[in-house]
């Protein structure tokens, strides 16, 4: 038997961090078993779906790694609407499904509760398909459906407690549970990985295969991904999307990563592993079954660890679309013409041991490629404290004697300024920071004033000067 899974993603909005975990582990399981991996885009709800939702699926999964022409698809729910159709019809004939021309409004005042669930009450009534009348599949009245879970073992579900759920409705189309498996009937799946929140539907899934005729496939059901609060991920509430991560400076072998320890860990006390690793050792039997929390503070540390583990040059490469623009990613404060790569390339070692994504780049070298400083007013009220303009007064004056312009040179004297003033090194430098880079934190001083130079120190540091009384 060859392997075959699928990822079936529906294109209504951004690409979320759930669906791109349960993305890699279908692709890692197809790896490992040497099977397939199906892409199918599941873009039955017309009213919601959108191209470029699509595009977005596809662009992110090759982000992480699941590049297209790898994989077969993607394929397209709507495509196979007839045979969806064709599915219905023959369970109705088969005496497995029957119409249905109950509104909520009945089953609700039959069951006295908003929250009773459908009775049977036309399952004898022998209704001819017609207007407005949904088809229901019967379910057994008696015994279990025993689901074969890789993560979660043999969980079972008493047939009578299932309610004889629709599968299509009064126009005849089809619900995505019954399109769901039709759809994997028609394309070979003998895997179905995904994520904790379809379990209940597995029943009624696995129902509808056996009675279709054909064997069911082996389930996986990976734990639900939660918040700090321990409440499932939630577009509307949580930061959850993959392009913005991607847009944010988070590094895609970063990302792939941290998804992959959500409910998971490589052997040893580690986490932190190359992607040769976890295609190795990665085995659905051993994902625990709990909640995965995401903790976002983990992977930005996560983050910032890979981005120090880049050469020189990668990194380099990796900052170019924050450094440039891109159509994701809004263009930096200075003008093309104004950036100067030879400047970048000396302070990039030092910003890449202090920067967690590759965003933050940006407020760390703008004041280099800026006429003038963009001033963060809150630095600036906090660091020209009583006392800062002599501060700079007697600055500028020792900077414009040194007789060489390097970092030992301008720390030593800054350092000797602020003694005769009774200051602290950290004291005295806080004003000079602000006055040329306009952030109280950044890169090292006395290296990014040596790579500025004296001209646009002095003019700088003599601007700053005439703001102060």
């Amino acid at each position: 038997m060859t392997v075959r899974v699928r990822f079936a993603p529906s294109p209504t909005g951004m690409f979320h961090v759930g669906g791109a975990r349960s993305a890699l582990q279908n692709w890692i399981f197809a790896k490992q078993q040497g099977g397939v991996f199906v892409l199918r885009v599941e873009d039955t709800d017309a009213a919601r779906n959108r191209p470029e939702w699509t595009e977005g699926i596809l662009s992110a999964m090759d982000w992480i790694g699941i590049e297209r022409g790898s994989y077969e698809g993607p394929y397209f729910q709507s495509e196979n609407a007839a045979e969806h159709r064709a599915a219905a019809q023959r369970l109705y004939a088969g005496g497995r499904a029957y119409y249905c021309d109950c509104t909520r409004e009945d089953v609700q005042l039959r069951g006295g509760t908003q929250y009773s669930g459908y009775d049977g009450h036309c399952r004898d009534r022998a209704l001819d398909p017609g207007e407005k009348r949904a088809l229901r599949f019967r379910t057994p009245d008696e015994g279990v459906t025993a689901v074969v879970d890789l993560i979660r073992g043999e969980p079972t579900f008493e047939n009578r407690l299932i309610e004889d759920f629709v599968i299509a409705r009064g126009d005849g189309s089809p619900v995505f549970l019954l399109a769901n498996v039709v759809d994997d009937m028609t394309q070979g799946i003998t895997h179905v990985i995904r994520a904790e929140e379809h379990l209940p539907n597995t029943p009624k899934q696995q129902l509808l295969w056996e009675a279709l005729g054909v064997k069911p496939p082996i389930w996986a059901h990976v734990p639900v991904v939660v918040n700090e609060k321990r409440q499932k991920l939630s577009k509307r509430r949580d930061k959850v999307a993959l392009e913005a991560y991607r847009d944010e400076g988070y590094l895609p072998d970063a990302m792939r990563n941290y998804l992959m320890l959500l409910g998971w860990a490589p052997s040893g006390d580690r986490e932190i592993v190359p992607w040769s690793v976890i295609e190795s050792e990665y085995r659905l039997e051993d994902v625990n079954p709990s909640p995965a929390f995401f903790d976002e503070k983990k992977l930005r540390a996560f983050n910032g660890d890979y981005i120090r583990a880049l050469s020189i040059e990668e990194f380099t490469a990796a900052c170019r679309p924050w450094l440039t623009g891109t159509d994701t990613i809004p263009p930096p404060p200075w003008q093309p013409e104004e950036f100067d790569a030879t400047a970048f390339a000396a302070v990039a070692p030092l910003a890449q041991t202090r920067i967690a994504v590759l965003s933050e780049i940006v407020p760390n070298v703008d004041f280099l490629f800026l006429d003038t400083p963009l001033i963060d007013e809150a630095a600036w009220a906090k660091a020209m404290k009583e006392g800062s303009a002599e501060l700079l007064d007697a600055t500028v004056a020792e900077f414009e004697a040194v007789p060489d312009w390097t970092s030992e040179t301008l720390k030593a004297t800054l350092e000797r300024v602020g003694a005769d003033r009774g200051l602290k090194l950290g004291k005295a430098q806080a004003p000079v920071r602000v006055a040329v880079t306009g952030r109280t934190v950044g890169l090292p001083l006395f290296e990014s004033l040596e790579v500025l130079g004296r001209d646009r120190t002095l003019v700088r540091l003599r601007a700053a000067r005439i703001r102060l009384p």
